[in-house]
């Protein structure tokens, strides 16, 4: 193995220039072999992500300084972010600028963040060497991928295991160890073939070790999908009727001032698609009405949904804007009203209506898309918030406070629902509360239609497989634009809409109340992983201590 510095380019041999030129292919190589691992490519380009790692693995075991490996990182999670969320920025006529500018902002930032990876994978090599340290490369990345589901910069969308979620067979061991134990898997059989490939010619007997090694990891879990997939399919539970609308509303217009009747008498209308069909529960897309619906200015409004919902005896479930005014004991994150009497908050919320009953259940949105729907840091900053604001008045909500299991009780029986609000449903650890509390299907309301027919809102339908196989519960997803579906306990879709489609569809809801290995305990393997990165860097800076101890004394 040649180790070369690449300092500076201009005073490399033209070996070394050559050499530097293949590296660089081979981190765009592995950039874009991850890269189209995720959906929307077709499942097949899913299976490139096992040996997506191997051309980087090949680069950074010839660097031997920190700002080496990390520029090598930096060139690979680059192309990996540009193919995978290119779409953050909207690029569509219409799209607040704000939104483009933080959309191009973090193709740029995200990588930065991953090098924590790379940066941890360096440290180790103090402690335990090159070669070692190559066996606790996955370990690190998932540390990365935790820390990315932490603090207002969270964005744990390119999970690694979230690609998988088309290999249906594969994912059902998730119901142990979760999209973060998937991220272990893919890395480890990464790292199993890089060792073969690198002692193909000099040691025959551990490249065919390594191969062994990873063939066996890559079918354990299939053996186990076996299993599970037979054994679920012949268990019997509960379903409820569910209606699910998808309005298809221009979301750059629907927060004009006006039209709300109009827009009202659209969910009426497919809503009544949906009661003819026997839907006892129906579900409406996040923020379903551009207003403070529980104010008291929408009196009329109110009357209206409930005069459906009682004529037809059906529960609507729906995401829509809250209003809470706080006359004593407000909350540390409260806002003063411009009258200066009273404080109040605001929600990206979910309300349930219930036709026997004018209490309205609530649920806030607790993670918040950093910029889009809350400035981060803003609480420690609160300028910031003059600072950062989009077209359409979306970055103000305040951050919901706890996690709720909607109640409905339908002849004689309670059925408990999980309603998450679109990005929600990508942070596998969040959905096990619901769970825990006693949830027997998710139900996810977004509007996806901000970012056009690009590859956001295929990523995100497909994430959500992940959170059925991990919970074992079916999720239903309410979409403005698409993409609206039922995706079964198994991962599996049973039926979704197509994008930009006015619709309503009506499906039979599995409940389940078993609690899975990973809904108890979903954090076993991101915590100890973070606990040995912490223990990597505080023996670093021991080292540090005592090399720069030893200096002074010299």
């Amino acid at each position: 193995m040649k180790l070369i510095s690449f300092t500076k380019s201009k005073n490399l041999s033209a070996e070394e220039k050559t050499l530097l030129k293949k590296d660089r292919l081979l981190l765009l190589l592995s950039g874009v072999l991850t890269g189209i691992s995720f959906t929307p490519f077709p499942f097949s380009f899913t299976l490139l992500l096992f040996v997506s790692f191997i051309p980087y693995l090949f680069v950074v075991n010839r660097r031997n300084s920190l700002l080496q490996v990390n520029r090598a990182s930096y060139l690979f999670f680059f192309v990996f972010s540009l193919i995978t969320i290119y779409w953050v920025g909207s690029w569509q006529s219409k799209a607040d600028p704000f939104l483009m500018i933080g959309g191009g902002v973090l193709v740029f930032f995200y990588p930065v963040v991953l090098l924590i990876n790379s940066t941890l994978f360096f440290l180790s090599q103090k402690i335990f060497g090159k070669e070692k340290s190559f066996w606790l490369f996955p370990i690190f990345w998932v540390t990365g991928e935790y820390i990315l589901t932490l603090t207002d910069l969270k964005f744990p969308w390119l999970t690694l295991g979230h690609s998988l979620a088309k290999f249906s067979l594969f994912i059902q061991i998730a119901d142990v160890v979760g999209s973060f134990g998937l991220s272990v898997i893919i890395l480890y059989i990464n790292v199993f073939l890089f060792n073969a490939i690198k002692n193909y010619k000099s040691d025959r007997k551990t490249f065919y070790k390594n191969i062994s090694f990873a063939v066996v990891l890559f079918i354990i879990p299939l053996i186990y999908g076996i299993y599970k997939m037979n054994e679920l399919q012949n268990s019997e539970q509960k379903t409820i009727r569910v209606g699910v609308v998808q309005p298809n509303l221009d979301p750059w217009e629907k927060w004009e001032l006006g039209g709300i009747d109009a827009i009202l008498n659209n969910y009426i209308e497919l809503s009544e698609k949906c009661v003819e069909q026997g839907a006892k529960l129906i579900i409406w897309p996040e923020t379903a009405l551009p207003v403070y619906l529980l104010s008291g200015t929408y009196s009329d409004v109110v009357d209206s949904i409930y005069s459906f919902l009682q004529k037809n005896n059906v529960y609507l479930l729906t995401g829509m804007p809250d209003y809470i005014i706080h006359y004593n004991n407000p909350p540390d994150d409260a806002k003063l009203s411009k009258e200066g009497n009273f404080y109040y908050s605001t929600y990206n919320a979910i309300l349930l209506f219930n036709p026997n009953s004018y209490e309205v259940q609530r649920y806030g949105k607790m993670h918040l898309v950093p910029l889009g729907e809350k400035v981060p840091f803003v609480d420690a900053l609160p300028f910031l918030a003059d600072w950062f604001k989009w077209g359409v008045g979306l970055s103000g909500w305040n951050v919901g406070k706890d996690t709720t299991v909607f109640k409905l009780k339908i002849e004689n029986d309670t059925i408990k629902v999980a309603g998450l609000v679109c990005y929600e449903s990508v942070f596998p650890d969040f959905v096990t509360n619901f769970v825990r509390k006693g949830a027997q299907f998710i139900a996810v309301v977004t509007n996806d239609s901000w970012y056009g027919n690009s590859s956001g809102p295929y990523q995100h339908k497909e994430f959500a497989a992940l959170r059925a196989v991990e919970n074992r519960r079916a999720v239903v997803r309410a979409a403005n634009g698409g993409i609206s579906c039922l995706i079964n306990k198994f991962g599996i879709t049973e039926y979704e809409t197509s994008m930009f489609t006015r619709t309503s569809f009506v499906v039979d809801i599995q409940t389940n109340d078993e609690k899975t290995f990973y809904s108890e305990h979903p954090l076993i393997i991101p915590i100890l992983s973070s606990a040995f990165s912490i223990w990597i860097i505080g023996i670093n800076f021991l080292l540090w201590l005592k090399r720069k101890s030893k200096s002074d004394s010299d």
